[in-house]
């Protein structure tokens, strides 16, 4: 890992001939999705893969539900009742399948700003397309999708041989996928296509993102260990790489997906146990602050890089101010001023206090490229499915009335 200093003739501001680089556009799913007429190879149709992948989960257990008269009677927690579900096949996976347009148009920019901020330079171009190629050999493995599918499938299997794992979530009373005949529980028929179908379907998905997060987090480790390009006095406090903090926002949906199931299954908790909403502070804590671990990872490997960065500009612009000061305090403070020079409206003054503020930028360099506002966007995003909550402690009625009296 080498640290160069930007310099030299000035460069075009734009890459001309950008890479191809995608996360989403390739795998065996994304192939099966073209044939099947679900996908194009510009990823539209997205409409089409949410509404079709969501009814696959979701309405044949409102089908066999109606057919076991299981739909909004007999037990304790009917199907039409169960928020959970509803909210993971309805909600959760349409986000997590309108992500790939989210993720794909989005990080395509993040990647090509290595390139038109000149961090790779022309004749490291070579070995950063390799780079590029690796990452989508990974993305397009077959044998990592298998063995997604296989640990899905074998967790699956095990979940409907041991049907008590259903009540995972904690909701253990009767319901419309799982009852206790007084010995042990036994899947409906709903139940079982919930076990083997469509929550297979759910976590193939999720793994799915979690392996192209691994894709991501390997590529910017191998570019980590190129001979970057950095500005040292880049306004962004940064070095120039402040733009990877956008990457926090790129996969943002991925995190309000399971935000979004999270709540459903402390609102069936609520509902059904009778526990209350600060029970679950720990939980919601702990999840969001995991997101946001693993959404600002990557950046974190160029910290040293950063740190290095950090302590060279400081003692190149610490030297160069030493020169500049001296030479302004030998000019205009002890005498060296040339006769008839007016110190009224000199530049050199405003170059003096110019000084101060650039060296400002080089005192704040950051060895951490994440920008604040984009921390603040991914904690917002992905406590919002979790505010709903709010109102199991507060009723909207409360709400309002309270509204009402502030307002009068």
């Amino acid at each position: 890992m080498r640290l160069r200093i930007v310099h030299g003739q000035p460069r075009s501001i734009l890459t001309p001939h950008p890479p191809d680089f995608s996360l989403v556009v390739g795998g065996p799913l994304y192939q099966l999705y073209v044939k099947a007429g679900l996908a194009s190879e510009a990823l539209q149709l997205v409409v089409r893969r949410m509404f079709i992948m969501s009814m696959i989960c979701w309405a044949p257990l409102l089908v066999i539900s109606a057919y076991e008269h299981l739909l909004n009677g007999r037990v304790t927690m009917p199907f039409l009742r169960d928020p959970e579900v509803h909210l993971k096949f309805l909600v959760a996976l349409p986000i997590l399948i309108a992500a790939e347009v989210f993720v794909h148009r989005r990080m395509r920019l993040i990647l090509v700003q290595f390139l038109d901020r000149g961090i790779i330079e022309q004749k490291d171009y070579p070995r950063f397309q390799e780079l590029i190629r690796s990452a989508m050999r990974l993305r397009d493995s077959t044998i990592a999708e298998l063995l997604l599918i296989a640990v899905v499938v074998a967790f699956s299997i095990i979940m409907w041989r041991h049907s008590s794992m259903l009540t995972i979530s904690g909701v253990t009373i009767s319901s419309w996928y799982a009852a206790n005949d007084g010995e042990a529980w036994h899947l409906t028929r709903a139940g079982s296509y919930y076990a083997l179908v469509s929550l297979s379907i759910f976590r193939f998905i999720l793994l799915r993102w979690y392996f192209r997060l691994f894709v991501w987090y390997r590529f910017l480790w191998q570019v980590r260990g190129m001979p970057l390009h950095l500005n040292l006095y880049h306004p962004d406090q940064a070095a120039g790489l402040a733009f990877l903090s956008v990457s926090l926002v790129a996969f943002s949906p991925v995190f309000v997906a399971q935000t979004t199931v999270l709540s459903g299954i402390i609102f069936s908790r609520i509902l059904y146990q009778r526990e209350r909403l600060m029970d679950f502070l720990p939980e919601m804590t702990g999840a969001v602050l995991l997101f946001l671990i693993l959404a600002a990872l990557p950046t974190f490997f160029f910290v040293v890089l950063l740190e290095r960065t950090s302590r060279l500009a400081r003692r190149e612009f610490g030297a160069f101010a030493s020169q500049y000061v001296d030479e302004f305090r030998y000019k205009w403070i002890r005498g060296g001023v040339q006769p008839g020079m007016d110190p009224l409206g000199t530049p050199d003054l405003q170059s003096l206090a110019d000084l101060a503020n650039s060296y400002r930028v080089v005192r704040q360099m950051r060895i951490f490229p994440v920008a604040r506002e984009n921390l603040v966007q991914l904690v917002f995003f992905m406590v919002l499915p979790l505010l709903p909550l709010t109102l199991t402690v507060f009723p909207v009625t409360e709400i309002i009335t309270r509204l009402i009296k502030m307002m009068f």
